[in-house]
Formats: structure tokens, C-alpha cells, sequence
């Protein structure tokens, strides 16, 4: 096994928190992430909808200073979908903040960071060898790959990354609800009878995002404000060996309402060889109960599939 700290060894990743939590509540829970949490990147910043910003604004300096005294490494993680003259000058201003590290979501935010070092988050398309080559030269240094991606397309990319100069360092979700689609209107707002610009901040009331069922009453997808995601949550802890033969080295962890300390000490056991992936299965089971694991995606089969443990579909 690399030793930890190592360029190559496995890091763990927590992603932006996509949901509407109360400022202090975020706080609190990134507070606890530094102290506990065996993560060694925290993504901060509002990827869904700009107006909860302003609520979050305040304690962000204190965030990141106590992200950083525990020594997580923090990178600033820009909105998916720019619409307003606001969202572009706040989009520009902390892309030209040149001591942060950023995650650009879409291509505007990817065009302002080129030719300085950043990351792509996985609201950019990177489906292929060519998008990846390009974005590299332009700059990313680290790509989290899009969701929907199966096992054969991430072995070729991981390749193709890992014969660049500088390589890219590749990441994937291996926990929480995919992200499946953002509009410019907000799906939550029209569910409680509200126009988005008087939504009154309904989402903050769904932790987890709003379940939405099927005519016949199964539950089919969920929405966080303007974003539609998946009703599991995918889960590929026991693709974790795999997807390091691949060379990939750097796994997210996307925030829900549950113990995440506990979920990342869980994914931490077991790239570590101290906890087996049936094991860790039936933990993670217990902590996130409020939704089923998926890995159909990983898998080459609908997203939505339950935990499959028979070798991916050859492509």
C-alpha cells in the first residue's frame, strides 16, 4: 500500500454541500468535519442556487480557518449554472482571487481559470479523452469526473490522465445522491405554489432534498431548488478497488443529512484495508437509511439500479 501523503496515495474528498441547510447548522457540521472527519479536501461554496450565499457568507472565513488549522486542504467550488449579471461578477471575482484553489462547475468558470492551476467539478462534461486533453492544457489539474460515467469510459480517461504531463488527478463520487439535472427554474418553489423569486427558501425544510414519486406512488427522483437528483443514493464503496487499478486516486464523499464523519471513517477503513467493503456496506446502510444504494451507472445499467456485485458490463 503507498503510504499515506504520498502523491499517489487514496484521498478523500467532501464535496459541496448541495442542500439548503440553516447557516448555523453548516457551521457547526464543518466545524465537526475538520476536527473529526479523515477527509483531505473540503469543497465550500454554493453550487445550486446563489441567493442562499449571502446566509452562509458570514461564517466563511471562520470555516476555512478551522479547515485549515486541522490541515484539510479547501478548494472554492463555483455555481453549475451562471444566469445573472450578480452570479457573473461573483463568478469572475473569485476566479481572479489567484490564492484560492477553485472548482469551476461550468465552462464560464473553466474559461475565466484558464492558464492558472484549478479544478472542474462534475457538472462539466468530460465524457472523453479529447475534453480531458484540452481542459488540462487550459490549466485543470483535477477533474471529478461527470456522475453517469461507467467503469470502461473511467478506465480509458484515468489512462489518458495519467500519461499527461502534469497528470490530472481524477475523482469520482463514491457517495451520495447523483445530481441529474439544474434548471433555470426552481422545481421546489412551484411544488409549494411559490415563483422562485418569492420562493421563501422552501428547500431549506427538505435536509436531504424533496422525495418526488411516480403516479403510482414509488419514489422515483428527488429536487433541492432548481436541481433534480437522484431518489438513491449512489454508493460505490465496493467499487473502490477497482477504480484504484484504474488509477484513480481521489474519491468525493457528497454531504447528506447523516453522520458523515462516520461515512467518511467508513470509505477512510476501508482504502485503508482495515474494514472489508461488505462490512462498510452494511454500516453505511445503518447511518443513511433514509434512501436506497445505488451503483447502476458504475455498472453500465440504469442509475437507479440497487448494489450489484457482478464485474462491470464490458463496453
Amino acid at each position: 500500500m503507498t503510504p499515506p501523503g504520498t502523491p499517489r496515495a487514496a484521498k478523500l474528498t467532501l464535496g459541496p454541500l448541495l442542500f439548503n441547510w440553516p447557516a448555523e447548522d453548516r457551521r457547526d457540521f464543518y466545524f465537526r468535519i475538520a476536527e473529526e472527519a479523515p477527509v483531505d479536501t473540503v469543497c465550500l461554496g454554493e453550487v445550486v442556487c446563489s441567493k442562499r450565499a449571502p446566509f452562509f457568507a458570514r461564517h466563511l472565513p471562520e470555516v476555512i480557518a478551522r479547515l485549515e488549522r486541522a490541515g484539510k486542504e479547501v478548494v472554492h467550488s463555483l455555481l453549475a449554472l451562471v444566469m445573472s449579471a450578480r452570479e457573473r461578477r461573483d463568478l469572475a471575482a473569485l476566479a481572479a482571487a489567484e490564492s484560492l484553489f477553485v472548482e469551476a462547475n461550468d465552462l464560464a468558470g473553466a474559461a475565466l481559470l484558464a492558464g492558472r492551476a484549478h479544478a472542474l467539478g462534475p457538472f462539466v462534461n468530460v465524457y472523453n479523452e479529447g475534453t480531458l486533453a484540452y481542459l488540462a492544457k487550459r490549466g485543470a489539474l483535477r477533474v471529478t469526473l461527470p456522475f453517469e460515467l461507467p467503469a470502461g469510459a473511467l478506465r480509458a480517461l484515468a489512462a489518458a490522465a495519467g500519461a499527461m504531463t502534469p497528470e490530472v488527478a481524477l475523482e469520482v463520487q463514491v457517495f451520495g445522491r447523483t445530481p441529474l439535472a439544474i434548471s433555470a427554474r426552481c422545481y421546489h418553489a412551484r411544488a409549494c405554489g411559490l415563483h422562485k423569486s418569492n420562493c421563501q427558501y422552501v428547500c431549506e425544510a427538505d435536509r436531504d432534498g424533496l422525495d418526488l414519486e411516480t403516479l403510482d406512488g414509488r419514489p422515483f427522483l428527488a429536487i433541492n431548488g432548481v436541481q433534480t437528483l437522484s431518489y438513491t443514493i449512489g454508493n460505490l464503496v465496493a467499487e473502490l478497488d477497482g477504480l484504484r487499478d484504474m488509477g484513480i486516486r481521489r474519491f468525493r464523499l457528497s454531504p447528506q443529512d447523516v453522520d458523515m464523519v462516520a461515512v467518511a471513517e467508513a470509505y477512510r477503513a476501508v482504502l485503508d484495508g482495515r474494514l472489508d467493503a461488505g462490512a462498510a456496506l452494511a454500516r453505511l446502510s445503518e447511518l443513511a437509511a433514509f434512501a436506497p444504494f445505488s451503483n447502476g451507472f458504475y455498472r453500465g445499467r440504469e442509475g437507479a439500479a440497487p448494489i450489484a456485485t457482478d464485474p462491470p458490463r464490458a463496453e
